[in-house]
């Protein structure tokens, strides 16, 4: 099965190429990274992370939100996902590769990784934070191959499969519970000292990851005629709307207690990111764009008329994962490292180097989504063809 990802048209080698074309300047300059050091990002002493964990925490939502079509699907019998389903397996994988590549270049050095590995330590989050993630790689890869693979000879997948779908369920919510604890448990920073922190990440995550879905689900039938269905699509446009509320809600939570209590060391980081601080605006902008995409997007979520339109509902999903890119991911760093503790306001900028590596991450694994869809797609159709 894995042969049929070599084989596609002019226009899926065209993508692939054009993927790979974005992944060689980020391996040029993570070369450069490795020879000069994280001096070449724009992180400081007093902002120690930045667009590589930015794009971590937004990435590992993207895997952890699968489980809002394998849930469905699996646990309740939801045939409209059955066409679907597979493609927010295959998501997950990427999604978890990008999580971990992110780690790792902003790690300075990759053999630091072995630390973790070599020096297990059980009070250590970055630990259970890695244990979480290769775990739900290796089940989704699993689970998605051996139910695709089934599926392409006619038959049932082995039942242990069923079993290891209901481990992979609570696994995905702790993927992402994990990441906010590596926040939350950071008692020096008092934006990220909130209890609700896992509640918004998950709530975040599963809006961004079906609008995704979504989005991806339009690009197929559009570009490769692998249509999954409008119901199965409608229902994921209304589990982000519905996510998305719940995300907005908990930002408005978090606002009120912030700004009703006055505490200074938490109002603080509130005022930089939406207004600036001693002259430091350049996060604001990009806070009230967030914010605006945020609601504009649930607004037309809830619109059953947006919902059936596809250019529509094209442009709500975009807005909902702009927002959330921009709020989950600079928003949450900027928030917490703005002021430091000791009160200084270094704003943080990101490099052309950084950017460049960033984006080859993101092609390199949007290489292996498209190597993966490609044989979906491909199965399919022969499938198809034979009936």
């Amino acid at each position: 099965m894995i042969e049929r990802a070599f084989h596609g048209g002019k226009r899926y080698w065209g993508l692939v190429a054009a993927l790979v074309a974005l992944v060689l300047p980020g391996c040029w300059f993570y070369a450069d990274q490795l020879r000069e050091g994280l001096g070449i990002t724009g992180m400081s002493r007093d902002v120690s992370w930045g667009l590589y964990i930015a794009q971590f925490v937004f990435t590992v939502g993207v895997a952890a939100s699968a489980v809002m079509v394998i849930l469905p699907y699996y646990l309740h019998d939801y045939k409209a996902f059955g066409r679907i389903t597979i493609l927010g397996e295959f998501l997950a994988v990427p999604a978890v590769v990008a999580s971990i590549l992110f780690v790792i270049v902003d790690m300075g050095r990759p053999d630091r990784a072995l630390n973790l590995i070599l020096h297990p330590s059980p009070r250590s989050m970055m630990f259970w934070d890695l244990v979480a993630l290769v775990g739900y790689l290796v089940m989704s890869a699993v689970v998605g191959f051996k139910s695709f693979d089934a599926e392409r000879a006619g038959s049932r997948p082995p039942r242990w499969i069923g079993w290891l779908v209901i481990v992979s369920i609570p696994w995905a919510f702790s993927i992402h519970t994990v990441t906010a604890l590596l926040f939350s448990g950071l008692g020096a920073r008092p934006f990220w000292l909130t209890a609700i922190m896992a509640p918004r990440f998950l709530a975040s995550a599963f809006a961004s990851g079906p609008a995704i879905l979504v989005l991806l689900a339009l690009l197929l039938r559009k570009a490769a005629r692998f249509d999954v269905g409008r119901e199965p699509v409608a229902k994921l446009a209304e589990i982000a709307a519905y996510a998305m509320a719940a995300s907005i809600f908990f930002a408005g939570l978090e606002i009120f207690t912030i700004a009703y209590s006055g505490i200074p060391a938490h109002v603080e980081h509130l005022r930089y990111l939406y207004l600036g601080l001693d002259g430091a605006t350049a996060v604001a902008p990009w806070m009230w764009a967030s914010a605006a995409l945020s609601v504009a997007s649930l607004v037309m979520l809830l619109v059953p008329r947006v919902r059936r339109s596809d250019p529509a509902l094209a442009v709500a999903c975009a807005a909902v994962v702009a927002g959330v890119w921009i709020e989950k991911g600079m928003g949450t760093i900027a928030g917490g490292f703005v002021p430091s503790p000791l009160g200084r306001v270094t704003e943080y900028r990101p490099t052309l180097p950084e950017i460049a590596i960033a984006i080859g991450v993101y092609a390199a694994s949007a290489v292996l989504l498209v190597a993966l869809y490609g044989i979906v797609v491909s199965v399919r159709a022969a499938r198809r063809d034979v009936l």
